[in-house]
């Protein structure tokens, strides 16, 4: 009898590896498989907030297939999340996961640990993510309980890295070779590069948001977002795995993230020199920006944060 996982693999219609997304299973919790290489994915969440149906991995995930195993890109937001980006492993090899990077802070980067350590898996993150990760556990709980529900977050325990790193780190497994570096804070304390050189691929995570508008959030620094994008620019990568949407190239992670980013710092502070206040911030045009998602609900946010950095610089 074959091999359950070599059945579902033989099944697999060859288009899904070679025409950009496919369409995953119910089960998957909404993830959608994208190939960049013959050994490297994307799995790519939906937009929106955090749901029942997603189980809070709405983001994206890196898979990297080496001849030793596999190494996963962020863990989901849930022990069933993390089930699920397990299951869209399952398509694409029978190889197990040894190694979890996080990349940083948010509960999505992290919170399906505990399932792949269960399972064998080494997890690895920056001490500065980590330290956020615990410094917002109780917070991200509640609001995974709120939003994904109870059912949702069944199974779901804190667990962090085995390995930290300060500033950076670099490992192979079996032949391939990952760059690790801290570059936060940006969207949150311990954003991380993910690099692999040989291959010019770097899985951004949360430096980089694709086709949805980034959060700029209490705990973001968006000055020095704007150095962890030209730090992650500075490597050439052919193709970027964002945090939030699908792979691209350089160019368009430049449009959508690094050109709101400057925007809005140049645009929030020739506000400020007019005289402008904060009851007034709203009135901000950013429609420049109007094609990316999330872009009515967190224009107005987003302004209000990096006015409240500026006055603090």
């Amino acid at each position: 009898m074959l091999d359950p996982k070599l059945l579902s693999r033989l099944m697999m219609p060859a288009l899904m590896l070679f025409t950009g997304l496919a369409s995953a299973a119910d089960q998957d919790a909404g993830l959608r498989l994208q190939q960049i290489s013959e050994r490297i994915y994307a799995i790519v969440g939906p937009f929106g907030n955090r749901s029942p149906e997603n189980l809070g991995n709405n983001a994206t995930f890196g898979v990297v297939v080496t001849d030793a195993g596999v190494v996963l890109i962020d863990s989901g937001g849930s022990e069933r999340g993390a089930a699920a980006i397990d299951a869209l492993i399952d398509q694409v090899t029978d190889q197990p996961v040894k190694i979890v990077i996080n990349t940083g802070g948010q509960d999505h980067r992290w919170l399906g640990n505990g399932y792949f350590k269960a399972r064998g898996a080494r997890i690895i993150a920056s001490q500065a993510a980590v330290e956020d990760q615990r410094a917002r556990l109780d917070e991200q709980l509640l609001r995974l309980r709120n939003l994904v529900g109870a059912e949702g977050l069944a199974g779901t325990e804190p667990v962090h890295a085995d390995e930290t790193f300060e500033a950076g780190m670099a490992l192979n497994l079996g032949e391939t070779r990952f760059e690790l570096r801290l570059v936060g804070p940006a969207h949150t304390p311990g954003d991380s590069l993910v690099w692999l050189p040989a291959e010019r691929v770097v899985f951004s995570g949360d430096v980089v948001y694709v086709g949805r508008m980034l959060s700029v959030r209490p705990y973001s620094n968006s000055a020095h977002w704007i150095d962890a994008f030209e730090t992650m620019a500075s490597l050439e990568p052919a193709t970027v795995v964002p945090g939030h949407g699908p792979a691209t190239d350089l160019a368009r992670a430049r449009a959508d993230t690094l050109d709101y980013l400057v925007f809005l710092r140049e645009t929030v502070g020739a506000f400020m020199e007019a005289g402008g206040d904060m009851t007034q911030i709203g009135a901000l045009d950013q429609s420049r920006f109007a094609s990316l998602e999330d872009y009515a609900s967190l224009k107005g946010r987003n302004a209000q944060q990096v006015f409240q950095e500026l006055e603090w610089e």
